[in-house]
């Protein structure tokens, strides 16, 4: 199995790329080709001992920013790390690839390089999130707007497909995310989406609202691109508000710094739970090939994650079962 990643992508590339990808290197028997600067890579690398490690250096010259346009800079770009390693799947010298960088240009290059899988409409970018009853996943998350019913019927198929698969879930629950729970609240997409989910075979538990999301009650929550990246952003506002006010009170009274001691390993577990490193990056679904959108501000560990998650999407077949769905 070999993993191309974007070596130049990220707020912190390139050094948590590559600790991130010695870690993945050292923990699995996947081959990482590291695609960027050369130069730049190989000073990073001389922190490590990774002679004995799959690692290897595949040189491009170009980086795409992360306020560049998308659509434009895949095509004037094309010596970009992203681009290459994009194109390392389509040449048949990667399996996958994995990118902290631009999610924009990673979604562009990947519908300009490898394409659609046949059947699919548009991809979906689907995120884990965690809930009271165990990860959910969230799709789509960006990469649309303005999706059509048929859409969103596409996004339930590859999110259960991706959920029985990746996370073992059998017959997982999906949840259409709307204004209310009756079948006929929403506007005129999200109606007749209730109509095909509830045709289609899934185990569509009807719609669910905001606040059922971390409760659990729907393993696969299907939403248009818009809303899902909205809801994407004011959950990790919230987590990470939350922990600087708890931060804040701990702190006001010496008595509760006791207390933080005695509860030290509770919140460990609370925030490994919580931690998006832990889940690593968000497959884009249907496209042809294997591509995993990491968080800019990824840290080594979800980069690690990411690479694990991107070996376990081509060994479990996740495409195939797409196209057979579909």
């Amino acid at each position: 199995m070999r993993i191309a990643v974007d070596a130049m992508g990220g707020d912190y590339a390139p050094r948590v790329v590559v600790e991130g990808a010695v870690q993945a290197a050292q923990k699995n028997r996947y081959e990482i080709i590291l695609v960027g600067d050369e130069n730049s890579i190989k000073e990073e690398m001389k922190k490590y001992r990774t002679s004995s490690l799959p690692l290897s250096i595949h040189h491009s010259s170009e980086v795409i920013g992360m306020d560049e346009s998308p659509a434009i800079a895949c095509r004037q770009k094309k010596d970009s790390s992203i681009m290459v390693a994009t194109r390392l799947i389509k040449e048949g010298m990667a399996d996958a690839m994995i990118s902290a960088g631009n999610s924009g240009a990673v979604m562009a290059s990947a519908l300009m390089v490898l394409g659609r899988l046949p059947g699919v409409n548009r991809p979906a970018i689907a995120v884990l999130i965690p809930t009271m009853k165990g990860p959910g996943v969230v799709l789509d998350v960006g990469a649309n707007v303005n999706s059509t019913a048929k859409d969103l019927l596409q996004f339930a198929v590859m999110g259960d497909i991706y959920m029985e698969r990746i996370m073992n879930k059998e017959a997982p629950r999906i949840g259409l995310l709307s204004i209310g729970a009756e079948e006929a609240k929403g506007d005129e997409v999200t109606v007749e989406a209730h109509r095909l989910l509830r045709q289609s075979g899934l185990n569509f538990v009807g719609n669910i609202e905001g606040r059922d999301i971390l409760k659990g009650k729907a393993d696969v929550i299907v939403c248009d691109g818009f809303v899902g990246n909205i809801l994407l952003k004011f959950g990790e506002g919230i987590a990470e508000e939350f922990m600087n006010l708890f931060r804040d009170e701990i702190l006001k009274y010496p008595f509760r710094k006791m207390a933080l001691t005695l509860l030290r390993g509770a919140f460990r577990d609370i925030k490994k739970k919580v931690d998006y490193a832990e889940y690593g990056g968000a497959p884009l679904l249907g496209v042809d090939g294997c591509s995993i959108i990491c968080h800019g501000s990824s840290n080594a560990k979800a980069i690690s994650n990411a690479i694990r998650v991107a070996g376990e999407f081509m060994e479990k077949r996740i495409n195939q079962q797409i196209k057979e769905s579909l």
